[in-house]
């Protein structure tokens, strides 16, 4: 488990690789910021409550915060990580 300062640092890196990006993005620009995943996978993870979000009639609008939270969350649980090499 991350100390809390590994998983502030770790929120401070995704918030610097994410910059380019609105503060509230749409379902193809969540796609891109998690690896290029299908919309399908996208919806999933909204519709089962794993990254927060709004609807605006039927378009999903998704805070930029909410997804920085949902990947530090998973790269912080991942027992064996190589994600402090980036940190040098």
């Amino acid at each position: 488990m991350h100390t809390d300062l590994q998983f502030a640092e770790l929120k401070s890196i995704l918030k610097f690789m994410y910059q380019d990006y609105p503060d509230v993005v749409n379902i193809d620009q969540l796609c891109l910021m998690l690896g290029d995943i299908s919309k399908k996978t996208a919806y999933k993870l909204l519709q089962a409550g794993r990254i927060g979000h709004f609807r605006i009639g039927k378009i999903y609008k998704i805070p930029k915060i909410h997804i920085i939270e949902y990947l530090a969350i998973s790269i912080g649980n991942k027992k064996t990580s190589n994600f402090n090499a980036l940190l040098h």
